[in-house]
């Protein structure tokens, strides 16, 4: 090997293979990694096409958070000579030295790859920051693929509900954690890790649920701390005035009756409820505690007839969709007596008509 690169690096063991953990300047990421053929086969290739629509939203990530962003390492196989070179203190730190005919395969991370360089490309000082790359010794191929696989088939996505629990950047995901742990009705019965609550789950709704209903009550409106105050008092204001909510506070009824013949838990619901919120947002003037009372009216029955076909398939199950949403926050409207906006009133005569013909 007469022309080589030098490597610091750290090895390790696994699996009886060793493997080489070094910091490389993000600049060098380039001419280290060339971009696969992109016209080469899915069987002759170490990994999978690259996404393009993925690059922007990773590197905007990048630059927008310059003072914190966080990557895990690339994975990457070598494929050509190399030699270890161990250090005077330690068996384990050294010297990777690769010949330069070597070829680096990316095996994990292509797509963080390529939003780092084009995040250089707007910000050239990024080139001069580090980031880890695994490298293990390629074995052809079918290891590079199965390397590919390894670290990518028992990988778990986090929930929406985790993600928004420790999300300190999303001003929205912040004032749900905040509104949530201060009504306590809430802060009792959200689950603030799973998307998806078991018929027998303790818990009876997901923070998920309540991020989502808040982003359709704050709309275009701007995320602070007088927002967080107005959603506090009225999420209290509704725990406050539904029947069902109180007495399972008060042990009169169980929670799984609460699920199976009530829909005042279902995430549709508390969505809709988030769309009504806005009109008070919007009408300041109004007297919120008073018009909320009407809540305590409401029939919230599974088996009502106002739901039907508006939250409530034929056959018994629950809509989820985006019209059920503001079909569901119309009716509740209208029992609350808040007059619909324009076209929640065009939606609304829509639905209607469906009905009739």
């Amino acid at each position: 090997m007469d022309f080589v690169y030098k490597f610091p690096v750290v090895r390790g063991v696994q699996a009886g293979r060793e493997y080489y953990i070094a910091m490389i300047p993000m600049r060098m990421l380039e001419k280290l990694f060339p971009n696969e053929d992109e016209f080469v086969l899915p069987e002759y290739r170490a990994q999978r096409k690259l996404n393009e629509s993925r690059i922007p939203v990773i590197s905007q990530y990048i630059i927008e958070n310059r003072d914190s962003y966080v990557f895990s390492a690339l994975a990457a196989s070598i494929d050509g000579n190399f030699k270890f070179v161990s250090s005077m203190d330690s068996s384990d730190i050294g010297i990777l030295e690769v010949s330069m005919d070597a070829r680096f395969l990316i095996n994990d991370g292509q797509h963080r790859k390529a939003a780092i360089l084009d995040a250089i490309n707007e910000e050239p000082d990024l080139g001069n920051e580090t980031i880890s790359v695994v490298l293990y010794e390629d074995s052809g191929l079918s290891r590079s693929q199965q390397i590919f696989t390894d670290l990518n088939k028992h990988a778990v996505k986090t929930s929406n509900s985790i993600a928004e629990l420790y999300d300190s950047r999303d001003d929205i995901a912040v004032i749900t954690r905040n509104v949530v742990s201060k009504v306590p009705f809430l802060n009792e019965y959200t689950d603030k890790e799973k998307d998806n609550l078991g018929k027998y789950s303790s818990n009876l709704f997901t923070l998920n649920t309540f991020y989502n209903s808040i982003k359709r009550t704050i709309k275009r409106n701007t995320p602070n701390d007088e927002m967080q105050i107005f959603l506090c008092e009225y999420w209290k204001c509704i725990a406050l005035n539904i029947t069902q909510w109180n007495e399972l506070n008060k042990k009169e009824i169980s929670k799984v009756d609460l699920r199976e013949n009530y829909i005042v838990t279902q995430g549709v619901v508390i969505q809709a409820l988030g769309q009504v919120g806005s009109y008070f947002i919007n009408n300041p003037e109004t007297d919120m505690h008073k018009i909320l009372k009407g809540l305590k009216n409401i029939d919230w029955r599974r088996s009502a007839a106002i739901w039907k076909n508006r939250v409530i398939r034929a056959d018994g199950k629950i809509l989820t969709s985006n019209k059920a949403i503001l079909l569901a926050s119309n009716q509740i409207k209208k029992e609350l007596g808040i007059p619909l906006l324009p076209d929640e009133e065009l939606k609304e005569k829509r639905y209607l008509e469906s009905l009739i013909s």
